[in-house]
């Protein structure tokens, strides 16, 4: 990257604080820890910066999605051939919250569910991991049904009129809009069964569940409409851009968006 900068935790702890982070909040963050340059000490610093901030009153979540766990029809194993489909269907190990890695969430997210004192959700395929004062009660009762609903981590955190951060990521990776697709009602709305390995009664097995369908193809253009609406506070770190909103804002907002936009 040309004209890479180097990021310090201090950095991130003011940038925080422009962005309106404080002492209390409860925060769900998204990060791509390579888009701020060169992060002095990685994401153990970055972990330790969200946490210096907002301390223990308040709490921090991520998305610690292992979404591998899923029934290769639904495309998650694309790079291999169908005819190994169903040895992945009987061999692909159980979740278990403690060992099972996270898929594309990045660096500071796999480091966060393991981070002391941070509890991870049930969920096979669609977890979250948070710490802090309200973390049980954000994660605790992760329904396989109800992945980003109104009893999901998510959906508590609208409950604690929580926030979201965009840490060098766009609204592509801003889950909280996935509670927009469980709430509005628009005429592609649909659900399906997903399947996920499992330890039920001490035994592996493959269990089927139904979710809302969700893509987030759209989530881009969400964001573009909710800055033009809303004043959302921004902040230049190291070489990226860190966003941070007033979940209830906009999921609110989505909400009326889809129901507009989508057809």
């Amino acid at each position: 990257m040309e004209n890479r900068k180097i990021v310090l935790k201090e950095e991130l702890k003011e940038g925080f604080e422009k962005l309106g982070l404080h002492e209390g909040d409860n925060v769900i963050v998204h990060t791509s820890l390579s888009s701020l340059g060169f992060v002095c000490g990685g994401p153990q610093i970055v972990i330790e910066a969200l946490l210096e901030t907002v301390k223990e009153s308040g709490t921090i979540m991520m998305p610690t999605q292992s979404w591998k766990n899923l029934d290769p029809e639904a495309g998650v194993h694309w790079e291999e051939p169908k005819e190994w489909w169903q040895m992945i269907r009987d061999n692909w190990p159980a979740y278990d919250k403690d060992i099972t890695p996270t898929n594309t969430m990045g660096a500071v997210a796999e480091m966060f569910r393991k981070w002391p004192g941070a509890i991870r959700s049930d969920h096979p395929a669609r977890s979250f991991a948070a710490k802090g004062k309200n973390a049980e009660y954000l994660i605790k009762d992760h329904d396989l049904c109800d992945i980003f609903g109104e009893e999901s981590p998510i959906g508590k955190l609208y409950a604690l009129d929580g926030k979201v951060l965009l840490l060098g990521v766009g609204y592509d990776k801003n889950t909280s809009i996935h509670l927009a697709d469980v709430r509005a009602d628009y005429p592609q709305k649909r659900y399906a069964n997903e399947s996920s390995a499992m330890m039920v009664d001490g035994k592996r097995q493959w269990v089927t569940y139904e979710t809302l369908v969700v893509d987030g193809e759209d989530f881009e253009q969400i964001g573009e409409a909710f800055e033009a609406a809303v004043n959302v506070k921004k902040v230049n770190i190291g070489n990226a851009v860190a966003v941070c909103m007033n979940q209830r804002e906009i999921v609110d907002f989505a909400v009326k968006w889809i129901e507009v936009n989508r057809k």
